[in-house]
Parts: C-alpha cells; structure tokens; sequence
C-alpha cells in the first residue's frame, strides 16, 4: 500500500481529481451565480398606442418590474429584436387600451410576444412575467390611480367606483408565441447536446491527432506535415458530425433540407473545435488537456444554453464571444426552431476558426523539429582498401 502512496502516478492521479474538483465546482458556482440575481439585464419591450390610462401604466410598471425595459420602439421594431433574441418579451398596449377599460361590458387585450427559440430558462421566466404583468394590471385597475383616471375622464365618481370593482375579468392576456419548440424535453435540449457532443469529439481528436503531428513532421517534413493534418481534419469535420446529427434527427425528424444544414455546420463547428482546442495541445503537448478541460467546463455556461448572454457574468461572457459552442448552439436554435441574426452568428463561428489557425500556424512555425537519431548521426564512411 505505501508503494502505491508514494508511486508518481498515484499522486499525479490524486492532484487530477482535486484540481478538476476545484476548477468544476468553482465555474458553476460562478457561472450559475448570475441567477436569478442579474434577472434585470432581460429586456422588455413595452410598446404603447394609448396615451391616457395606457401611458399611466407603462410609467407604473416600468418603476416596478425587475427588467431592462424599452418603451422607444416601435411593434416590428419590438417584434424583430425578439426574433434576434435581443429582446425577451414584447408587450403590446392597444390604441383602444383607455377605451375598453372605460365601457361597460368590453375587455381590454393586451398582447405578449415571447421568442421560445431561446434557454428554457428565458422562456419559463417570460412567461411568469405575462402572469404577474395580467394581474398587476388587475389590481392596479382597482387603486385610486386608476379611479382618478376615470374621474379625470369626467366620470361621475360613483359610477367610476362601480366600474373599477367589475375590472377584474376585463383583462385578457393574448399570448403569441414564436419560434415554438417541438414536445420534448430532448428536443429543448438538442441544440446543447448536439454541440457538446461534437465540440468534446473534437478536443479528444486533437490531443492525438497532435501526437501524430509530432512524430510525422521529422519524416514528412515541417509543413507537408501540418498541411496534411489540416487536410485531415477538413475531412474529418465533414464525416464524423454525420452519426450524431443522423441519430437525432431519426427521433425526430426536420426533413431534408433542414438535416443538410445542421449537419453542414456541425461539420463547421467541429473544424473550429479542433483548431481551438489544438492551441493548447501544439503548446503544452498532452498537458494542453488540463487546459482544455476547464475551457470545456467554462463553454457549458457559456454558450448561452441555461444562462443567456446578457446575464452572464464578466468573464463567461468574455468567453462567449470567442467560444465555437456559442455561435454553433444558437445556430441550431435558429435552424431546429427558428430565430434571428444566423448570418452573425455563422460569421463569429467562422472567424473563430480562422482566428485558431492562425493561432496554430503561428506556433509550428516557431516550434522546432526535433530530427530522428538516423538523421543526427553521421553517415558511416566507407573504407578504401
């Protein structure tokens, strides 16, 4: 036992598990810190057509609500940022808003957009805003706020006291949803799942494929050697994204065209994984794991799947900006769902590989070859007689 205590390879064992233990636990402390905490860097767009009682309430929950809110827009204005995930909830307050609160048997309609092409996270918080929003307007329809808005509209008071005490029921939330997810939490979750299973493919490929790259560049020579591996893994990325995307889309299919575009940029994306987390493995060697480990346990947070990136704190949202999980995840909401701004994200996925190679190239080209011992040594002379 004492042997096994003292051999090198135990105790390197045993710092792995403390340092992973260290470095898991303290990016989702930090990570999921954010939550619900940051809940007021969501924005909320308020668009309001009704200049009376409608103008009153926007200035009452706007002072209320735990939101970023947005009341200069316009509905398609409101209703595009929605789609570009950079509005969460668009609510709509009618024309006729001071109208129908004021008539005898009318209902006021106000209308809620919500994106769910988006974290479940954002969604289910969206939607408990809708209820909290519906029955605050009720009971606000019943203080004296209200009853003086009546009043000031040359209402008799009596009458004013009558009408506020029937609102309850007058308002009706019309919910739209855009962008819904098919039944199943799989299918909520696939966009995560899908570019976590390709990006981890692709970190362990590159620690070998490097390994190969190391003993090749001798024999083959410096850069036919890098170019060939780059070649390699071109193909790679093309043929190896196929099994994961083929195994969801036989549960559940999207038709042709759309399977053609997620396997296209997951073949993207797997690509750009393996010149992002070769950076480390062409500088550390294998030990370039203990890096790419916790960049992998840091993109879990940061691509946006749980906690989306205006909640994100400092550093996960610096991450994000360069992470290929984050523009491949949204990407696929885009694709499986729906969404805005694909071309933005497709251009960030890009730049990042290209950034990556770079990157890699620049490292082989300072990295010295190391020559076989046969080519080392000298060349036995041959003896005259």
């Amino acid at each position: 036992m004492k042997s096994f205590l003292k051999h090198k390879g135990i105790l390197g064992g045993v710092f792995m598990m403390i340092f992973y233990q260290i470095i898991m636990i303290g990016i989702f402390m930090g990570g999921y810190s954010s939550m619900p905490k940051d809940i007021d860097k969501l924005t909320v767009a308020i668009v309001n057509e009704d200049q009376q009682a409608g103008a009153t309430f926007v200035k009452e929950i706007q002072a209320q609500m735990p939101f970023h809110v947005v009341t200069n827009l316009s509905l398609e204005q409101a209703k595009q940022e929605l789609e570009d995930r950079s509005t969460h909830l668009v609510m709509h307050i009618p024309q006729d808003f001071t109208q129908k609160l004021s008539a005898q048997g009318e209902q006021v309609k106000l209308d809620f957009f919500i994106n769910q092409s988006n974290p479940a996270t954002v969604s289910s918080t969206m939607q408990n805003v809708v209820t909290q929003i519906t029955n605050k307007i009720s009971t606000q329809l019943q203080t004296q706020s209200f009853d003086g808005i009546l009043q000031g509209m040359k209402v008799p008071e009596a009458q004013a006291q009558q009408m506020v005490a029937g609102v309850m029921n007058k308002v009706d939330a019309n919910v739209v949803t855009t962008n819904p997810q098919p039944a199943g939490m799989h299918n909520q979750m696939a966009p995560m799942f899908l570019t976590m299973s390709s990006y981890v493919g692709a970190m362990i490929y590159s620690m070998m494929s490097i390994g190969a790259l190391n003993q090749l560049r001798s024999r083959l020579g410096k850069w036919k050697a890098f170019l060939s591996l780059q070649g390699v893994n071109v193909l790679i990325s093309l043929i190896a994204p196929l099994v994961g995307v083929s195994l969801y889309f036989a549960v559940h299919g999207y038709g042709a065209e759309t399977f053609m575009k997620v396997w296209m940029v997951h073949s993207l994306e797997m690509f750009v994984a393996i010149e992002f987390t070769s950076i480390c493995c062409l500088l550390l060697g294998q030990a370039g794991m203990l890096l790419n480990l916790p960049i992998l346990l840091t993109q879990t947070i940061a691509n946006g799947s749980v906690v989306p990136q205006e909640m994100m704190s400092g550093v996960f949202k610096a991450v994000s900006y360069i992470s290929p999980m984050f523009y491949t995840l949204h990407l696929d909401y885009n694709l499986l769902f729906g969404g805005g701004k694909t071309g933005v994200y497709l251009t960030g996925l890009v730049l990042v590989g290209l950034g990556a190679l770079l990157i890699n190239t620049l490292i082989h080209l300072f990295k010295t070859v190391k020559q076989p011992k046969e080519a080392i040594e000298p060349a036995p002379q041959p003896l005259f007689m």
